[in-house]
Formats: structure tokens, sequence, C-alpha cells
């Protein structure tokens, strides 16, 4: 397997590839990526450099977006000063599921933001989504707080906004 970053291409693929994660949560009682991810918001990660996939052959197994951009409104001022980059979309195929493949793009990304001279990798976890939260914090990551207002739509709840963070650090991922 091996790690590419995305190109504009790929914006179909990866919204058909969220389309089946969001499936999946539905089936598992989650109402975590309901509504369709807007093309042109992915386009632009995409043409940022911020998407990669990791290739099993011909096959996306997984994706992750890496960013120095975050939400406004998660982290506080003074978080913000300290170097950090920030894990969104991890997404793992059904088909590659239960080979530690999300695991090891957390390592990938920590190993990433260490070499790019950020000291934390954050995340901010759907909300009520609490097997999400719990797989964060077995991989290292420790809960920072729940943001739960001044979500996007007319400043109601937010849905994604339980906030963990880990040091980024040296790995050795097998990629």
């Amino acid at each position: 397997m091996k790690i590419t970053t995305a190109c504009p291409d790929d914006v179909t693929k990866l919204l058909a590839f969220r389309e089946e994660a969001a499936a999946w949560l539905t089936r598992l009682g989650s109402d975590q990526w309901q509504r369709p991810y807007p093309a042109d918001r992915l386009l632009a990660t995409i043409e940022a450099g911020s998407v990669s996939m990791l290739m099993d052959g011909d096959v996306t197994a997984a994706t992750i977006t890496l960013t120095p951009d975050v939400e406004e409104g998660l982290w506080t001022e003074q978080e913000l000063t300290e170097p950090s980059r920030f894990v969104t979309k991890l997404t793992v195929a059904r088909t590659h599921a239960g080979q530690n493949l999300g695991g090891r793009l957390l390592d990938w990304a920590g190993d990433k933001a260490y070499r790019e001279g950020a000291k934390w990798l954050r995340l901010d976890a759907w909300t009520t989504n609490e097997a999400l939260q719990r797989y964060y914090l077995q991989h290292g990551f420790e809960h920072v707080r729940t943001v739960r207002d001044g979500g996007a739509v007319n400043g109601g709840p937010r849905v994604s906004g339980w906030l963990a963070q880990r040091l980024a650090a040296p790995a050795d991922h097998g990629f």
C-alpha cells in the first residue's frame, strides 16, 4: 500500500467514498455525515494538497485530510498559537476494515505534522459518535473539551465539536 496526494480528478471517487462511509455509519445508528459534502469544498482541500489517499493497488483503501487550517470557533486563541495540524475526514473503506489502517494513518499524520514543525495533531469528532471518540482515545488522543454551540446552521448546536489532540511525533507507520 502507498499514500498518494489526491488530485482534482479524484473528487467524484472521494465523494462516493464518503457516501459509503455515511451509509455504514447510519447502519451503526449514527447521524454523522448524512448531509452530502459539497464538491467545491472537497475540491478546494484537494487543490490545497491536504487530501491523501491510501492506495491498495488501484483501490482507495482509506483517505485522510491533514491541514494547518482549522474550523472557526473550536480552538482558543492560545491553542491556535501552538503549531498544529488538523486531521479531518479519516475514512477507511469497508473492504479494508479491521487492518488498523485508520490507526496507521493517524501515526502517518502525526509523523508528517512533526516533520512540518507542528507540536500537536488535533481533530474534532462528531459530538454524538461516542464509538469514534473512544477510537481516538485508544489511539493516543486526549479529549480537550466539547464545543456544543455556535454551529454553522443558524448558530445552533455544533455537530462536530468533540476536540482532541496528541503530540505530533515521528512514527513508523509502515507506508
